[in-house]
């Protein structure tokens, strides 16, 4: 859902968080999540590894900026779009390949 639509008091679905639509909310049901609240306490970048392996695909770094943007939301953090992320993550995650410090 866009960022500007969301409403908390709405969080029925998946697809009510921001940034998540039915491809993304598939990738999160892979991943064992079946409702926003599943998202409570989970590491983003340790749920986009994990999708990898079990797809066998290095996902999009972008899967991993929409993960921060919804596990950040659900943590209480407002709703912004995916695209918000993507600074942190090319700061924080050196992607395949990289050494890491």
């Amino acid at each position: 859902m866009h960022p500007d639509k969301v409403r908390r008091d709405r969080l029925a679905r998946l697809e009510d968080l921001p940034n998540i639509g039915p491809a993304m909310a598939r990738d999160l049901h892979r991943l064992g999540i079946e409702a926003p609240a599943d998202l409570a306490g989970q590491d983003p970048y340790e749920m986009y590894e994990r999708l990898s392996r079990l797809t066998c695909t290095r996902q999009d770094p972008c899967v991993l900026d929409v993960f921060l943007s919804v596990v950040r939301f659900m943590a209480g953090d407002p709703a912004r779009p995916w695209w918000a992320y993507t600074a942190e993550r090319q700061r924080t995650y050196p992607g395949p390949g990289a050494p890491t410090p």
